[in-house]
């Protein structure tokens, strides 16, 4: 059974949810803020970053863009807080405030 993804509300009923939250379709993460959940978020600081863009490869939600070659600012709508940016980080440009 695939999940509506427009009855994935707070108010949702368990019965409208599949085993283990699955979606069965792509395409769909746009459509979710997680970064609403989180306390836990990225701080860029600019004066240390290299625009490597090892951040944005890295991260699982895409909530790094990049535009022309540089990163842009992150996207905290979709950003689960995750760390991973700044563990990958090889310049020390990105902390993770809320910790």
């Amino acid at each position: 059974m695939a999940t509506d993804i427009s009855k994935l509300t707070l108010t949702a009923r368990w019965q409208d949810l599949t085993t283990g939250m699955m979606i069965h379709a792509g395409g769909t993460s746009e459509e979710f803020n997680t970064g609403e959940w989180t306390s836990v978020k990225p701080h860029v600081k600019e004066e240390d970053c290299r625009q490597c863009l090892l951040c944005a490869q890295a991260c699982p939600d895409s909530a790094i863009p990049v535009n022309k070659n540089e990163r842009v600012k992150v996207d905290l709508k979709h950003c689960k807080g995750c760390g991973i940016c700044a563990k990958v980080c090889p310049f020390d440009a990105i902390e993770m405030e809320g910790l």
